[in-house]
């Protein structure tokens, strides 16, 4: 899937289902959503996990900081998902795996926590640096102020996403309102919206 496809089937669908365990995938796959966000599993299961979400017609990021064997910074572990799964990209806090999976064809999605303002100045560091340009962006939580949404929208180069303690509609319309892309929630209530 090339970055066009990917960030038009967020635009199509911007409601992300992050599931966490299996049963919240079992629940996804019923929904109308159709990306989904993968938050478990290891080396063993995840291309069992990557292969229903497949099977459903529905484009499977794994997270790759939380799958466990492949929770390290090293380019190998996207080359395992590459090699392994028929995942449709990576979600990753770290911005050096970001090129790599990009020379391999993965869509990428690089993770940032909005803990203060120097968060804000890594987004804005991050999008100037040659080399890691990430398909999107998805920052945490995603009900900070409408007014931090359009902060990020403003310094990120690449589409955002708002992940993170959104439980109801006006949380997603905030967000969505604010400049974000799409949003991505473990909320089985939100899925449905």
């Amino acid at each position: 899937m090339d970055n066009r496809e990917f960030i038009s089937r967020i635009e199509q669908t911007p409601i992300i289902a992050a599931v966490k365990d299996h049963e919240g995938l079992e629940t996804a796959l019923g929904e109308d959503v159709e990306i989904i966000f993968v938050l478990y599993g290891d080396v063993c299961t995840i291309s069992e996990i990557v292969d229903e979400i497949k099977a459903a017609g529905k484009v499977a990021m794994v997270h790759i900081d939380l799958i466990t064997g492949l929770n390290n910074s090293r380019d190998v572990c996207v080359d395992f998902i590459k090699n392994n799964t028929q995942a449709d990209g990576i979600i990753t806090t770290k911005s050096n795996l970001i090129p790599h999976a990009k020379e391999l064809g993965l869509s990428t999605v690089l993770r940032y926590f909005i803990l203060d303002s120097m968060a804000l100045t890594n987004i804005e560091k991050q999008s100037r640096t040659s080399g890691v340009k990430p398909d999107c962006i998805e920052f945490l939580p995603g009900i900070v102020t409408p007014k931090m949404i359009r902060k990020i929208n403003k310094v990120s180069r690449v589409p955002i996403i708002a992940g993170g303690l959104i439980s109801d509609k006006e949380d997603v319309m905030n967000a969505l309102d604010a400049g974000a892309i799409a949003i991505s929630s473990t909320n089985e209530e939100v899925w449905g919206l």
